[in-house]
């Protein structure tokens, strides 16, 4: 039950923040396209995932609840591969193609690049 309890804070708290930082990014730039706020939060969480990985990779100490509420958790619920999906899907839809292209295979080549420079980077700091 504590674990599900930690799941289910970490998720709300990165839920309501993804939506804080996709409602900045999105009215500052005023695009037609609301894809820079997604863009925006799924290339964070993959960094913060990165970061949080490597530091537990290295450390002589597990913590098992930290993981559960922050990687599961938070960045779970900061993320949203779901929107992200969607909104590939309208850039098709709308026949904008480049878009689709560099949206799509931008966010995962970057996002799995960010993970790696979040490991990376814990690696380094010792």
């Amino acid at each position: 039950m504590k674990s599900a309890l930690l799941v289910f804070l970490g998720g709300g708290l990165g839920s309501l923040v993804r939506y804080w930082v996709s409602l900045l990014i999105n009215q500052q730039l005023d695009s037609k396209l609301n894809l820079y706020g997604t863009f925006t939060v799924n290339m964070i969480g993959s960094l913060l995932i990165g970061l949080l990985m490597g530091w537990m990779l290295k450390s002589e100490t597990s913590y098992p609840n930290l993981q559960l509420l922050v990687v599961v958790g938070f960045c779970g619920g900061f993320t949203t591969f779901s929107t992200f999906s969607a909104e590939n899907l309208d850039l098709i839809k709308n026949k904008l193609y480049a878009e689709f292209l560099w949206y799509g295979l931008g966010s995962l080549l970057l996002g799995i690049l960010a993970v790696f420079i979040g490991i990376l980077i814990m690696r380094i700091k010792d």
